[in-house]
């Protein structure tokens, strides 16, 4: 059975999944996406992947600056949907939104509630050395992600996967469970579980300070920290390659049997000595340029063993 879906999302992670529902012959009779932003060297309006998605199928895109205001939810509720599926939207959805639709609002999230609620669920987990996440489907409340949980997939976290991948990983996954829901939802199947009380965590958005590395940590805490927030926004350290500091973002690294004083540059090779441990660069991007082996960039800047790489 069909249902009439109102979808919110914005990003790329939301593109499967609204993808997958008009796939599975929903009918999507709106969506919800932020408004188009300045992009690029011209700082042209882009609209969002969501948004060009949706273009592509006919369906009517809304983008209001605020859901809070009356008419914002006169107009939702003239959609008369059965169901909203919220991924990734980047808006709070107040309550006149969130008891509109017949049968309430599924979010998708990317994490294993109650286990990293908030905005970076996915960097978060790798960050903290998390060796599983998940995706689940969840009704949605009027709290930060508090509410009850339908479906749930859990996923291994590869002891050198980053989040780039994990992402993908998840925008798959998170697409497949989500219209798993919506048929049990259709078939009034669909059970939600209370969340548990206990084992609560808060995935806070990346902060660009928190990007900088901190070789004085262990090699596997500064492992993950690279892991985590690779190819975005990217971790970072500076050196001087002879114009004063520069940034430097580690793509990739690897756990090495080694050791030596913090930050610094152990061998050609690219190890660099950690609080515990050392860990070994293999891809690094220098500002406003694209990404290089960690060797033939140390080869370039003539960086050789000894030097510090400023924490």
């Amino acid at each position: 059975m069909s249902l009439r879906v109102v979808f919110m999302g914005t990003p790329d992670f939301a593109v499967p999944t609204l993808s997958e529902i008009i796939g599975h012959g929903h009918d999507v009779c709106a969506v919800y996406t932020r408004a188009p932003a300045a992009a690029g060297r011209g700082m042209d309006l882009r609209p969002s992947p969501v948004h060009r998605l949706a273009e592509r199928f006919g369906i009517p895109v809304l983008t209001p600056k605020s859901l809070r205001t009356e008419e914002a939810a006169e107009i939702f509720r003239a959609h008369q949907a059965d169901v909203a599926v919220v991924v990734a939207y980047g808006m709070i959805l107040p309550k006149p939104i969130l008891e509109a639709p017949a049968l309430g609002c599924l979010n998708l999230h990317a994490s294993l509630l109650p286990r990293w609620r908030g905005a970076a669920p996915i960097q978060r987990a790798i960050m903290a050395g998390d060796r599983e996440t998940g995706a689940a489907v969840m009704r949605m409340e009027e709290g930060l992600d508090t509410g009850p949980v339908g479906m749930i997939e859990r996923v291994e976290i590869g002891p050198d996967m980053n989040a780039g991948e994990l992402h993908d990983r998840l925008m798959a996954l998170g697409a497949d469970l989500m219209v798993r829901a919506l048929a049990a939802l259709s078939r009034g199947a669909l059970e939600f579980t209370p969340q548990a009380p206990e084992g609560i965590t808060y995935a806070q958005k990346i902060t660009n300070a928190e990007a900088r590395i901190d070789w004085t940590l262990s090699a596997q805490a500064v492992h993950d920290h690279v892991r985590g927030l690779s190819p975005f926004p990217g971790a970072f350290f500076e050196a001087d390659f002879g114009k004063g500091p520069e940034r430097v973002k580690v793509l990739r690294a690897a756990l090495v049997d080694a050791s030596g004083t913090p930050g610094q540059l152990l061998d050609a090779e690219g190890i660099v000595g950690c609080g515990e441990g050392a860990l070994r660069l293999i891809t690094v991007q220098r500002a406003g340029r694209g990404p290089l082996p960690a060797v033939e960039f140390l080869r370039g800047v003539r960086l050789a063993s000894g030097a510090a790489l400023a924490p």
